[in-house]
């Protein structure tokens, strides 16, 4: 009679402890190593991020006077991605320099990878695994589409390769970002330059209060020179390539915390 012989499964096969909070530090890293590795492939040194709310309707779309006046945000950011991306393509440059990046969902994230797309720009989506209504934002480019299930993962891949930010009008995940990168500038975390816009002057003087922080001491009149704010595409295209001629990012690419 011939004995049956065992095989064991590999551990990197074995999914059932693959997907064990015993493997949780696999996971993690593979959201560092994977996603490494595809922007290496293609080159993708810099990123410009665009944050702001996944509520926000193109135009066409907008079906109340809210929803009508807050799509003027959505054609801002994407004429906004669409002339940054212009003005990086015609940059002298063997990589792929200042890639328009979001978070790749519907909304001011959408706007953005249309802007980019349309200006025929490879571009980046990061998006999260949450319990949302399925949505298609068809404009990311295939090949640097990404999904993560950690939130820090996820904000590590914004900020890493970031040389500029713009953060259009959001809620709770907007400030929480928003938040996150002006403690790691002002704590010098964070030794690159890196040049934040806020657009949409109206909606963040009524959300957030920089001068109250001032006025209560909780942080330094300086703080609030942290960040840009504007209404306008032109202001916001001119501050944005100013401050990365002038600070040395288009000399030097590459990404450093």
């Amino acid at each position: 009679m011939t004995e049956r012989r065992r095989y064991s499964v590999k551990a990197y096969s074995n999914q059932a402890f693959l997907n064990s909070k015993d493997a949780r530090a696999l996971r993690i890293l593979a959201e560092y190593l994977e996603p490494k590795s595809r922007f290496e492939h293609h080159k993708v040194d810099d990123t410009i991020v665009f944050m702001g709310s996944a509520r926000i309707k193109p135009r066409e779309q907008a079906r109340t006077q809210v929803e009508l006046r807050m799509s003027e945000y959505y054609e801002a950011a994407r004429a906004l991605a669409f002339k940054l991306t212009e003005w990086s393509k015609g940059l002298d440059s063997k990589e792929r320099r200042f890639v328009v990046c979001t978070g790749g969902g519907p909304g001011i994230m959408e706007a953005a990878n249309r802007g980019a797309a349309e200006a025929r720009g490879m571009n980046v989506g990061l998006t999260i695994s949450i319990p949302i209504e399925e949505f298609d934002n068809r404009y990311v480019t295939r090949e640097l589409a990404f999904h993560f299930h950690y939130f820090f993962m996820r904000k590590f891949w914004f900020t890493y390769l970031a040389k500029a930010v713009i953060v259009f009008p959001g809620g709770y995940g907007t400030l929480d970002e928003l938040f996150e990168l002006l403690t790691l500038v002002q704590t010098r975390k964070m030794t690159k330059p890196l040049p934040i816009v806020l657009f949409g002057t109206r909606y963040w003087r009524e959300v957030i209060d920089f001068d109250a922080l001032v006025a209560h001491g909780t942080i330094d009149a300086k703080d609030v020179d942290l960040v840009h704010r504007t209404d306008s595409v032109d202001d916001a295209y001119d501050w944005i390539v100013g401050r990365l001629s002038s600070d040395g990012a288009i000399d030097q690419p590459g990404a450093m915390l």
